[in-house]
This record gives structure tokens, C-alpha cells and sequence, in this order.
């Protein structure tokens, strides 16, 4: 790139001139994958046009990269679409700092951390040290600057367009007739809007200038010469193993106490809980949120311990190990424990996002468990933060597969019907879904074997969230397509004779779907009789 200089610079501001074009007062949709995918064939062709060819291992990540990117314009859940915003920018962050080395694989968190850092001041320092780089070794090698150079150009611009408005400005004062002619120059031009104009060219400029140090810093640090800890640990051992064993120790008595106790209700069931005087809503919730946090210190523990505990005899490291793999054996009877306890809650009173969202995190995490057994066996410590790194990506592309409203909306109007001791469901909630749970909503609506009273729930809430939309309608350009709300929109058309039979009452809070034999449903998810 240093040769030619050009290259870089024009592509990166045409990038800055493509997100200004695809996200100025554009709703987010189809835009950011757009952006980023154009973001990341442009650094491939740059990088590529230098000889840079990228290691194999970093090309695992452009799969991910394609599938995250699709999730943001696919799936309208906010955690589902957070995530996939998420881990889009961490699959290119990776791709950045391993694009020549690529053993990301074999990074400890210290790895990514000091990475990370690196790659900020590369963004930061990188272009314009590049810069002087190329400046200097054109004065070295007496060689001519190009016949075109398009940074002069843009410096130029940008210092020149403030004096100019200051002196338009005071000229206009001076003279009647050129203030005219400089009021009709700017209707023509619109540059009434010069200040939001100034704003988007500067930020045009600085999304250029750290796009160009991203590229910069893929082309000249990404090479992984040396990791973290691998010659030299990162954090000596410094504590005794008598200590660690002590500590170890002592958490294993009490984990195994505490399972021993919990047996009586994994086997017991229900009966257990009635001789207790327990509810289901009662037992669920005693100590869920502890279980689970219980689990996450205890792994942190572990891995601190397994860091600064000092192991000098093979004796000692198979006792530590053995008291290692026990505690994470005991988690994973506890995560069990959480989890019935889970599904004991949501066979009565059904799913809602941050219960699914449990559901698939514990076990996301247990397999991490069971990773961390393994990876203690094998003595391959290191590599547990690729198990976290995996365990991570495995929770956030469950949740797009999954279609969590539309699986909350299958499973509660299931339960609802086949559940005999369940709560009645919960129409209202379906209302503050995404647009994700109305193709499901629709096709449950149109199944002729549902029993009545619930197709009226279900048809009330569908004209409710209609109702809504039509309050809402906003004009979408083709920068903010979103293929759910698409479908969203397809299927309210399709059942719209069905939900114009609500009449909505909108003079009082809340808003209420009335149907054709008068029961009123309320339109807020947030209202209870």
C-alpha cells in the first residue's frame, strides 16, 4: 500500500461515503450487513493487492461473520439482533488481529486483550504514521510523489470550506446585491443544511480514518509472532499448593452437601415439593438466580486457582486436577437442579424471553462445564478460552435458530391447550413481541383445531398489534428492509378480515380490542385486572 497510497485512501473514504448513504436517517435493517460485508471486501482487496494473503484458520471466521451479519436484518428479537450486532464486530475484530497469523484459536483472554488494545491504537496512530512513512521513503528513494493525490485535495477542502462561509458570510453584509446572489446560491444548493453537511463529512472522515488503520494494523501487527503466557506466564504461580487444596477443598465439601440435599427433588418431583408446603411458582424461583451465579464464581474460581496455584510434583497436580474435575462435576448437578427447577416454573405459567434465554444459556455453559473436565484431563488449560470463545458463539447463533418470540408463541399456545394445571395464556404478552411472533401468531390463528376462546385471544392480540402498526406507519427505504418485518407485514395482510372484526378502544387507557360478542381484551402487555 505504501507505493501506492492513492489506493487505500479513496477506498476507505468511498466506505465512509457508503455508511453515510446507507445509515443518514435509516432505520437499521439490511444496511449494516450491507456495509460491513462491502467494509470487509474492500481490506480483502487491498490487503490481497499487496501479497497479504490471509491464513487459513482466519478464513474460519468469514462464515460466522456471513451468518451474524444476515441475523441483523433477519431476526427482529432485540437480545437475538443484539448479538448478531455483537458478534458481527467481533468476528472482524478477530479476522483483524489474526488476518496474518491466525491463531486465534490458541489466544488466552490475556491474547485478546492485549490484541484488542493494539488494534485501538492502530485505529488511533496507525494512518497517519503510514503517512509519514510513505513521505519519508519517497524523500529516501528521490522518488516523485503521484500524479494524483487525493489527500492534498481533501485537506485542502476541509481547511478552505470554513474560511470561505466566514468570508461569504461578511461579504454578504457588505453588499445587498452579492448577499442575494449568495441567498439564491444556497436555496439552490440547499445549503441552509450546511452544518449537518460539515457534520457528515466529518464523520465521514473519521469512519475513512479508522477504517484505514484497521487495514493498516491487519497488513503489518497481525502476524502472531509470540503469544501471551506461552514462554513465560503472563501471572507467575505464586500460591502454595497445600493453600489451593484447602480452598478447593473446602468449596467440593459444601457443593456436595448441597447436591446431596438437592437428590430429594430430583427424584422426588412435585411430591417432594407439596410435603414441603412449596408451590411451583415458589420452588422455581427460591434460588434460581443463586444456583446459577453459584455456578459462574466457582468456574472463575477455578481457572484464577488453576493460574497462580504452583504444582511441582506429578502427585500434586493430579490431586488438583481430581479436586478440579470434582467441583466442575458438582456445577454441573447444580445447573441441573436450575434447570428443573426452570421447567417446573414454565410448565405452568409458560415461556417468556429471559426464560428461554436461561434455557439456552444453561446449557451453553454446562457444555462448557463438561470442556472445562476435559480440557483439565488433557492438561490443556490454555485452550479454555477457545471453549469460552465457542460456548459464547454457540449461545448467541442458538437464539436466531431458535426464533425465540416465535418459539415463546408456539410453545405457551401449546401449553395452553395440551397443559391441564397451566395458567391461562397470556394473550396481552405476545403484544410487546417482535414482529418475529406474528407469522406464528397468524398460522396458529388459522388452525381450525384450536379451541375458541383461544383463537379469540390470539385474533385479539393480532388486532391489537395491527392497530399498533397502523398508528406507527412509517415509510421505510430500501437501505432499512427488514425481511421480518416483511414477513410480518405479509401475514397481518393475510388474516386482516379476521382482525378487522375488533373494534379498538382507544378512548380510555389501555387501549382494548373489543370482540364481535363484546369481551375486551386489553392492548397493553402491561395491564392486569
Amino acid at each position: 500500500m505504501k507505493n501506492n497510497p492513492n489506493k487505500l485512501w479513496i477506498i476507505v473514504l468511498a466506505l465512509g461515503w457508503l455508511f453515510d448513504f446507507l445509515f443518514w436517517e435509516k432505520a437499521p435493517g439490511i444496511n449494516f450487513a450491507i456495509f460491513w460485508t462491502g467494509g470487509l471486501i474492500a481490506a480483502f482487496y487491498l490487503l490481497l493487492s499487496d501479497g497479504l494473503r490471509p491464513h487459513r484458520a482466519s478464513l474460519y471466521l468469514i462464515p460466522l461473520f456471513g451468518f451474524f451479519a444476515a441475523v441483523t436484518f433477519i431476526r427482529a428479537e432485540p437480545m437475538t439482533t443484539f448479538l448478531a450486532y455483537t458478534f458481527t464486530m467481533l468476528t472482524l475484530t478477530i479476522l483483524s488481529v489474526t488476518y496474518l497469523g491466525g491463531r486465534w484459536m490458541q489466544y488466552s483472554l490475556a491474547d485478546y486483550v492485549v490484541r484488542a488494545f493494539g488494534l485501538l491504537g492502530s485505529i488511533i496512530a496507525r494512518p497517519i504514521a503510514f503517512t509519514a512513512d510513505v513521505h519519508k521513503a519517497r524523500n529516501e528513494t528521490g522518488a516523485k510523489p503521484p500524479k494524483y493525490n487525493v489527500m492534498p485535495i481533501v485537506r485542502g477542502l476541509v481547511i478552505a470550506l470554513p474560511i470561505v462561509v466566514i468570508f461569504a458570510s461578511l461579504l454578504a453584509s457588505a453588499d445587498m446585491v452579492f448577499g442575494q446572489r449568495l441567498e439564491d446560491f444556497v436555496e439552490a444548493f440547499k445549503l441552509e443544511n450546511l452544518p449537518e453537511y460539515i457534520f457528515r463529512m466529518i464523520y465521514i472522515l473519521v469512519i475513512a480514518y479508522a477504517l484505514a488503520g484497521i487495514v493498516l494494523h491487519a497488513s503489518t501487527e497481525s502476524k502472531d509472532e509470540k503469544l501471551v503466557g506461552v514462554d513465560k506466564p503472563f501471572v507467575p504461580a505464586f500460591l502454595g499448593f497445600i493453600e489451593s487444596t484447602i480452598i478447593l477443598g473446602s468449596v467440593v465439601a459444601l457443593f456436595t452437601v448441597f447436591v446431596f440435599i438437592q437428590f430429594q427433588y430430583f427424584f422426588g418431583g412435585t411430591t417432594n415439593i407439596n410435603v414441603e408446603g412449596y408451590t411451583y411458582a415458589e420452588y422455581a424461583r427460591r434460588g434460581f438466580g443463586e444456583l446459577v451465579t453459584v455456578a459462574f464464581f466457582a468456574l472463575m474460581m477455578l481457572l484464577t486457582l488453576s493460574a497462580v496455584t504452583k504444582r511441582e510434583t506429578e502427585t500434586q497436580r493430579k490431586v488438583y486436577s481430581g479436586l478440579g474435575i470434582a467441583l466442575v462435576g458438582l456445577l454441573l448437578v447444580m445447573l441441573v437442579s436450575a434447570y428443573q427447577r426452570l421447567n417446573l416454573y414454565e410448565a405452568v405459567y409458560g415461556f417468556s424471553r429471559l426464560r428461554t434465554y436461561t434455557h439456552v444459556f444453561l446449557v451453553w455453559i454446562g457444555l462448557l462445564l463438561v470442556a472445562t473436565i476435559i480440557l483439565e484431563i488433557l492438561r490443556k488449560e490454555r485452550m479454555f478460552t477457545f471453549a469460552l470463545l465457542v460456548a459464547s458463539f454457540g449461545f448467541a447463533a442458538s437464539l436466531p435458530i431458535l426464533n425465540v418470540d416465535a418459539f415463546i408463541v408456539n410453545q405457551n399456545i401449546r401449553r395452553e391447550v395440551q397443559e391441564k394445571n397451566a395458567v391461562d395464556l397470556d394473550s396481552q404478552y405476545f403484544i410487546e413481541l417482535s414482529d418475529d411472533a406474528i407469522p406464528p401468531l397468524v398460522a396458529a390463528l388459522q388452525t381450525s383445531t384450536l379451541p375458541d376462546p383461544v383463537h379469540e385471544k390470539i385474533a385479539a392480540a393480532l388486532a391489537c398489534i395491527r392497530d399498533e402498526r397502523e398508528l406507527n406507519d412509517s415509510e421505510y427505504s430500501w437501505q432499512s428492509f427488514h425481511f421480518a418485518r416483511f414477513r410480518a407485514d405479509r401475514a397481518l395482510a393475510s388474516v386482516e378480515e379476521i382482525t378487522s372484526q375488533f373494534e379498538i378502544d382507544e378512548d380510555e387507557w389501555p387501549t382494548k380490542a373489543i370482540s364481535p360478542d363484546g369481551r375486551e381484551y386489553p392492548c397493553s402487555p402491561y395491564y392486569y385486572d
